[in-house]
């Protein structure tokens, strides 16, 4: 079987993320310009309406909205590629600080629900595989169900209205409390958050991991594995969920791109300081700059997640790469 050169294959997976991050760049340039509202009244707030035609004018020449769109499109790509991608109309400082003072809050929600969904669909799968057909298994399998359909808002507001207004257990939004910060604070705050991240995506890839591990348990060699006398527990986590992980591992690199939309729906809904958030808030008021480096870092991820994903999935079966036939052996 002939194998393709590492240089050209690793260079056409480069070159297709560049390529997609520019024709991504390009799409959301033009949709964010094109969209209607007034960009002015993020910078200059209330001002905006009482500014005569002369001074609009001035004013939209001094942020560079005076411009042709695509004049306008390779100004920024210019500045972007040379790390300036412009001051926020909202909070008039570099993009980067902005986001750089939310980004940790995402990746602790969003790092720690991934976590909890990988671990957790693990556990949850082998469960239920090693439970085929009693009624814990049937429990799980519509219980999972049900909670895997309900929607994250709606989740995010009936937990709220429980456990925030009629219990007041735990705080409803924010990250952490005013002139509080320490660990514990934090955790308080992220309880609610991550169990609408969790419970939106755990049996989602719990049941696949559940009918991997029932596939994995009918195959030929755990048969012979049972004619050797090995118990269902060694077969089950010592050959079936071996062979299952690493198919396992690329079906999490893509998910990534799935769970942090549904971190970023949690954060508008908890108003939690992150990413999601200001997102929101950078297309509600027409932030331009802050807006365009949110699309491309947040879609450039989910781009980079589906061509790891494929290069994973690529090394477990070298037969899903484009031109090379599967191996045949010949047993003659």
């Amino acid at each position: 079987m002939s194998r393709k050169n590492p240089f050209f294959y690793y260079g056409g997976k480069v070159l297709s993320f560049v390529l997609s991050v520019f024709l991504l760049s390009l799409a959301a340039f033009y949709v964010a310009r094109l969209a209607p509202g007034d960009p002015l009244v993020s910078y200059y707030g209330e001002r905006a309406e009482k500014m005569t035609v002369q001074e609009r004018e001035q004013a939209e020449a001094r942020l560079g909205l005076d411009q042709p769109i695509y004049v306008q499109y390779i100004r920024w790509l210019e500045n972007a590629l040379q790390g300036d991608f412009g001051i926020s109309y909202k909070y008039k400082m570099d993009v980067l600080k902005v986001i750089a003072s939310r980004l940790p809050n995402t990746l602790i929600l969003g790092g720690t629900g991934l976590t909890l969904i990988f671990l957790g669909a693990l556990a949850l799968g082998a469960v239920c595989a090693w439970n085929e057909g009693n009624w814990l298994d049937r429990s799980i399998c519509k219980a999972g169900t049900v909670v895997s359909c309900i929607p994250e808002f709606w989740l995010s507001l009936v937990l709220i209205l429980v456990f925030a207004v009629s219990l007041r257990w735990l705080p409803s939004s924010g990250a952490y409390a005013i002139g509080g910060g320490g660990f514990a604070d934090r955790a308080v705050h992220l309880v609610l958050p991550l169990v609408v991240t969790t419970a939106g995506h755990l049996w989602y890839y719990a049941y696949m991991i559940r009918n991997k591990l029932l596939e994995e348990i009918r195959a030929d060699y755990v048969l012979l594995a049972k004619s050797k006398g090995l118990s269902r527990r060694a077969v089950l986590f010592r050959h079936c969920l071996r062979g299952v992980l690493p198919t396992y591992l690329s079906l999490m690199a893509i998910s990534v791109p799935h769970i942090l939309g549904g971190t970023y729906i949690v954060e508008a809904v908890f108003s939690y300081p992150g990413i999601g958030t200001l997102s929101y808030e950078s297309a509600r008021y027409q932030d331009y700059n802050l807006l365009m480096l949110l699309c491309v870092l947040s879609g450039g991820l989910v781009i980079l997640c589906n061509i790891l994903a494929q290069i994973v999935s690529e090394r477990i079966d070298p037969r899903m790469r484009g031109g090379e036939p599967p191996e045949v052996t010949d047993h003659g």
